[in-house]
């Protein structure tokens, strides 16, 4: 299938900025006359095509912000909504919530529906299918404002508002070695991405740091309660099963949690568990589960507020900002 040419390929080529080029195409008086004409040859010999929906967008306001969201089951997600929908609501603006299943067809269909209802920006937190970032280079590339949170890319032109993965799974491994556990599993997330790639990273200098060997032996890739489910089965079966465990959530340790029960482990006598979240069902499993906070809710209100300061400064020459949120080790039963 042919790529489709971009604003942004046309800039390259000329080595002007992207949005030099979108106002040489709309014949902008700021523009020199040579240059909109080198801009529309180029275009034409490409085979560029504007894309109608978002240039409407881009041209009227509606004071609704489109929100792509993976899944609504995490107790995390369903905070940064929380946290989206209030600055939104002090702002006098609308938020149309779309989630894609996890799943990459349905985000960029998702894409497509939001950008159709005519939003003036969007938050997006993309799928772990997601490999392929160009639907969201079309919506750069027209100008909307765009702010990743939480599952971000760095290397497009858009602010990103994300947890520090790294620190809160040092934190969690490092609580795990200094409550005595020499034999640390994690259960994780896809290495794709980032939030994987820190957390692993995180868990691996927590071990150099205690002096304990990592060994790939101990690194699950799971992410889901049912996963949970089925790979504990094996792993607290094995003689050299784990004496401590750092999951990716919340839910993911308690799936581990109910087989650890079924099979006779004690926590935390014989298994100490952390798990990624401070959901609500963390504080009333039993035992209560040590867990590391990722302040969703913040997280909702800064990525809310990123993107309405772009939407009303209306420029897309501008230095992408990348925001951190702290995580806290909330200590509990379970070690």
């Amino acid at each position: 299938m042919k790529k489709q040419v971009t604003i942004k390929d046309i800039a390259e080529k000329l080595g002007l900025s992207v949005s030099t080029i979108s106002r040489a195409l709309k014949d902008h008086p700021d523009i020199s006359l040579k240059t909109r004409e080198a801009v529309k040859e180029l275009a034409n010999l490409l085979g560029y095509k504007p894309n109608l929906i978002a240039l409407n967008l881009k041209n009227s306001k509606t004071n609704t912000i489109g929100l792509l969201i993976p899944e609504t089951q995490h107790y995390f997600f369903s905070t940064i909504i929380n946290g989206i929908e209030e600055v939104a609501y002090e702002n006098n603006y609308n938020v149309m919530v779309f989630q894609s299943n996890e799943s990459y067809m349905r985000e960029v269909l998702n894409t497509q529906t939001v950008l159709s209802n005519r939003v003036d920006g969007l938050l997006i937190s993309f799928s772990k299918e997601t490999h392929d970032f160009s639907h969201f280079q079309q919506i750069i590339d027209n100008e909307i404002p765009l702010v990743f949170y939480d599952r971000i890319v760095k290397t497009m032109h858009a602010d990103t508002v994300s947890v520090d993965d790294y620190s809160g799974a040092f934190q969690a491994v490092s609580h795990l070695a200094e409550r005595g556990c020499k034999r640390i599993a994690i259960y994780s997330a896809p290495q794709h991405l980032l939030i994987g790639q820190n957390r692993l990273k995180g868990y691996k200098d927590a071990l150099e740091e205690h002096g304990l060997k990592y060994t790939s032996d101990l690194v699950y890739s799971c992410d889901t309660y049912q996963d949970s489910i089925k790979i504990s089965r094996s792993v607290f079966k094995k003689r050299d099963k784990p004496d401590g465990l750092f999951t990716v959530n919340d839910m993911t340790a308690l799936g581990a949690m109910k087989i650890a029960r079924q099979l006779g482990i004690s926590i935390p006598d014989e298994l100490k568990v952390v798990g990624f979240e401070n959901s609500l069902s963390a504080s009333i499993c039993d035992p209560e589960l040590t867990t590391v906070d990722q302040f969703g809710f913040e997280l909702g209100k800064k990525a809310t507020k990123l993107l309405l300061k772009r939407i009303k400064n209306d420029t897309h020459d501008y230095k992408p900002e990348h925001l951190l949120i702290k995580t806290q080790l909330i200590e509990r039963g379970t070690t």
